[in-house]
């Protein structure tokens, strides 16, 4: 088989981190995605409240759009053992954590399974995914609303994110 006949899908992945050196697991995390998704574009890193439990330390937030000859699944578990290789240990539900890199869109696709819910489920109600998004990807639809991600980020009260540049 010849390389150019491999079928890849555009992916938007989040990423976020709010314990230790968070600019550097984000760094780190971004140089050992390459294995599985190509990067085009990332945006750049949001300062961000957490979101939920709110008495943790704030998160650094970023997105990436690429793309991936994986299947979602197996994005997913590359995705959880990267995690896992760069310091992320079970904690509480939206507790602190060292790397959170979430499936924002994978295509056009609509997955509903348990372990992976495709587009990313409370995307549109988080401006630490949004705002970021947005940088690098405004126009990218929402294949259930029809809305792109800027529509999506104005229908939602600024809190106000600080940009801190490039990752």
């Amino acid at each position: 088989m010849d390389l150019k006949d491999i079928k890849t899908y555009e992916v938007a992945l989040g990423l976020g981190s709010n314990m230790g050196d968070r600019h550097s697991v984000l760094r780190e995390a971004l140089k050992a995605l390459g294995p599985y998704v190509n990067v085009r574009a990332v945006s750049p890193v949001y300062e961000t409240a957490a979101a939920y439990v709110t008495n943790q330390p704030l998160f650094l937030n970023a997105a990436l759009i690429g793309s991936t000859s994986l299947s979602p699944l197996a994005l997913l578990w590359n995705l959880k053992r990267l995690e896992t290789e760069l310091g992320r240990e079970p904690t509480f539900r939206y507790g602190p954590r060292q790397l959170d890199i979430d499936i924002l869109f994978y295509g056009d696709a609509i997955i509903d399974q348990p372990e992976l819910h495709v587009p990313h489920l409370r995307m549109q109600d988080r401006e630490f995914v949004l705002k970021p998004l947005a940088d690098i990807a405004s126009d990218w639809k929402h294949p259930q609303t029809g809305l792109t991600v800027r529509e999506m980020l104005t229908q939602l009260d600024s809190s106000h994110p600080v940009c801190l540049g490039p990752l």
